[in-house]
């Protein structure tokens, strides 16, 4: 299981937002495109995944609250 954001760059237009949110700070800008810079210590919060108005990002974990 991938514990960390997936980026497609293609979909980026670089805004930086995801970068602002991320707490973890798993996010970085590199060459005007957010790119994960970390493969651990995601808290799983999905703010970047919300605040990406173009799709970009997408968190491939369930947050599952009993």
């Amino acid at each position: 299981m991938i514990d960390v954001p997936e980026i497609q760059l293609e979909k980026c237009d670089g805004c930086g937002l995801c970068v602002d949110v991320c707490s973890s700070q798993l996010i970085m800008m590199r060459e005007s495109v957010a790119v994960v810079i970390k493969t651990e210590g995601c808290n799983w919060c999905t703010l970047c995944e919300a605040v990406c108005a173009t799709g970009a990002i997408r968190c491939p974990f369930e947050i599952i609250i009993e």
